[in-house]
C-alpha cells in the first residue's frame, strides 16, 4: 500500500520511501498500518478523501522533502497550523484541480470508449456510472459493442477514441496479425483471472480433459487469452487443439445461447458468461482460468499510438480515471456496489446476483456446489512486458505470426509500463519496480528472456 494515502499532516507518518515490503514505508509495521488506514477509507467509500491525501502528500514532499524536518515541524506547530500555512502558500483546492488535470489542458473532453459487456471491462464500465471519468474532467460515452472484431475496427477507424480490448489485440494490431498494421498501445490491464472453462450439462461425466476429443469449443476471439489458455490447457492434456477438437470464435453475448442450442460443447469464456450458463442451468464450471495461470492478464484498456501522442492530456486523464476505478475495484468491500452499478441493461444486462457471484467469488458451480474464491477475478492495472512476450510466444506457437520477432521491443512499445507506473503512483497505488517477471503456466516456468526456447519446448505446436 502506498504512503500517498497516509495523512501527511500526521507527525508520526513517514512519507519518503523506506524499508517495508512495498518500499514506501519506514518498516513493515508502518506498511501494515497504512494498509489498515487505506482499507478504512475504501470501505467508507471516501474516494475524494483518498484522492486528497495523494495531492497533499505530493505537495508536502515537495515543500519539506526531509521527513525528520517535516515531522519536527508538525510536532512544533500542529497539523492545523501547518495545513493553513500550506493552503495560504498554495491553495489545496487549486493544487487538487491541477493534479486532476495533469497540469495540462485536456484536448478533447467528449470521448467514445467501446466495450464488450463482460466483467473483464469492469473498470472501464464502472468509471461511467460511478463518476470516475467526470472526476478527471471527461465526458465519456461508454458504448456497448457486439464483438471484438467490431471493437477493433471501430477503434482503428476512429469511431471510438479508445476501447476495452483483449490484451493480445493491441499486439496483433501492431504486428499486422489479422488486421492492418497500426501502432497500438496498452497502458493498463483491466483485469487478471476472471475466465473459466464451462461445459454443457450433458458432459458432467467428462471431467477428464483427455476425454474431450471430438468436442466443439468457443472462444471470444482468435487473438485472445481465452484462445491461448484453452489451447494450452488442451495441449497439456494431450489434445491437439487444431486436430482433435474444433475451436470457433463466438461473441461472448451469444455463447450461452449456443451452448443451450447444442451448437457447442463448451467454451473458455469471460464472465459473467460462465456464471450465466450456471444460472440458466445449461452448463457447469469445469476449471477457472486462474487454475491454469493464476494472475494472468485478460482484458485491457487500449488506444492507438496516434491518440496517445496527439492528445497526451486527454490520454492521461482517461488513463487516470481507469486506474482510479481499478484501485476502487481491488477492494473486496466494494464489489457488491460495483455489481449493482454495472449489471443494468446499458452495461452488462445481467441479473445482479450473477455479477455479484463473479465479483465476490462466492458462486454456484452448476454441480450443486457453492465455491468461494475471492480472487476468481481481480484487478491489477500494471502491464507487465513479460505478459506481452508470453502472448507473442503463443501467437507464434499456433502459427498466427511467423519469422523473427523482436519480443522485447514490441512488448516495450505496446505495453506501456512506464506510463502505468507514473499514474499508478499518482492514484495511490504501488507499481512494481521492474517491468518484467517470470511466472508459471500449469506448472511450466516461463522465462521472458528465452521466448524461442519456450516455444520449442512444446510437443504440440504449429511452428
Amino acid at each position: 500500500m502506498a504512503s500517498s494515502f497516509d495523512n501527511p499532516f500526521d507527525s508520526d507518518i513517514q512519507l519518503n520511501r523506506g524499508g517495508c515490503s512495498c518500499g514506501a514505508h519506514a518498516d513493515q509495521n508502518a506498511h501494515d498500518a497504512a494498509a489498515r488506514r487505506e482499507e478504512t477509507l475504501a470501505v467508507a467509500g471516501d474516494e475524494e478523501a483518498r484522492y486528497n491525501r495523494v495531492v497533499e502528500s505530493a505537495i508536502l514532499r515537495a515543500v519539506i522533502p526531509n521527513d525528520v524536518t517535516r515531522r519536527n515541524f508538525l510536532r512544533t506547530v500542529g497539523a492545523s497550523t501547518a495545513m493553513a500555512a500550506l493552503a495560504e502558500a498554495l491553495p489545496l483546492g487549486f493544487a487538487r484541480e491541477a493534479f486532476a488535470q495533469g497540469m495540462g489542458a485536456i484536448e478533447k473532453k467528449s470521448l467514445k470508449v467501446g466495450f464488450i459487456p463482460i466483467t473483464c471491462a469492469t473498470p472501464i464500465i464502472m468509471a461511467h456510472p460511478m463518476g470516475f471519468y467526470t472526476k478527471h474532467g471527461l465526458d465519456v460515452e461508454v458504448v456497448k459493442t457486439a464483438g471484438w472484431a467490431i471493437v477493433r475496427d471501430k477503434t482503428m477507424n476512429k469511431e471510438y477514441d479508445a476501447a476495452h480490448m483483449l490484451s493480445p489485440m493491441p499486439i496483433a494490431i501492431t504486428l499486422g496479425a489479422g488486421s492492418s498494421r497500426i501502432p497500438y498501445t496498452m497502458p493498463a490491464v483491466e483485469n487478471i483471472n476472471g475466465q473459466a472453462i464451462t461445459l454443457a450439462m450433458k458432459h458432467k461425466d467428462k471431467m477428464d480433459p483427455k476425454s474431450w476429443k471430438g468436442m466443439k469449443f468457443a472462444v471470444p476471439f482468435d487473438y485472445s487469452m481465452h484462445n491461448y489458455l484453452l489451447r494450452y490447457f488442451l495441449a497439456e492434456n494431450g489434445i491437439d487443439p487444431d486436430k482433435d477438437v474444433q475451436i470457433r470464435s463466438v461473441p461472448p453475448p451469444e455463447m450461452v445461447a449456443n451452448l443451450r442450442a447444442d451448437n457447442i460443447d463448451g467454451f473458455l469464456a469471460p464472465d459473467p458468461v460462465n456464471q450465466r450458463a450456471v444460472y440458466d442451468g445449461v452448463g457447469f464450471i469445469h476449471t477457472l482460468s486462474k487454475q491454469i495461470w493464476d494472475g494472468h492478464p485478460c482484458c485491457a484498456f487500449a488506444a492507438s499510438k496516434e491518440f496517445v501522442t496527439q492528445m497526451p492530456n486527454t490520454y492521461q486523464a482517461l488513463l487516470k480515471a481507469i486506474i482510479d476505478a481499478t484501485a476502487f475495484a481491488t477492494k473486496d468491500a466494494n464489489r457488491k456496489q460495483i455489481a449493482e452499478a454495472i449489471a443494468p441493461a446499458n452495461y452488462l444486462n445481467q441479473p445482479v446476483t450473477v455479477v455479484e457471484q463473479v465479483l465476490t467469488g462466492t458462486y454456484a458451480d452448476g454441480l450443486g456446489n457453492v465455491k468461494r474464491d475471492p480472487k476468481r477475478i481481480d484487478f491489477d492495472p500494471f502491464p507487465w512486458e513479460s505478459f506481452a512476450i508470453w502472448i507473442m510466444t503463443q501467437m507464434k506457437r499456433w502459427g498466427q505470426i511467423k519469422g523473427d520477432i523482436d519480443y522485447d521491443k514490441v512488448a516495450r512499445e505496446v505495453f506501456l509500463a512506464t506510463d502505468a507506473t507514473k499514474l499508478m503512483k499518482e492514484s495511490g497505488l504501488t507499481p512494481p519496480t521492474a517491468t518484467s517477471k517470470t511466472f508459471s503456466v500449469m506448472g511450466k516456468a516461463f522465462d521472458p528472456k528465452k521466448p524461442e526456447e519456450y516455444i520449442a519446448s512444446f510437443a504440440i505446436r504449429r511452428t
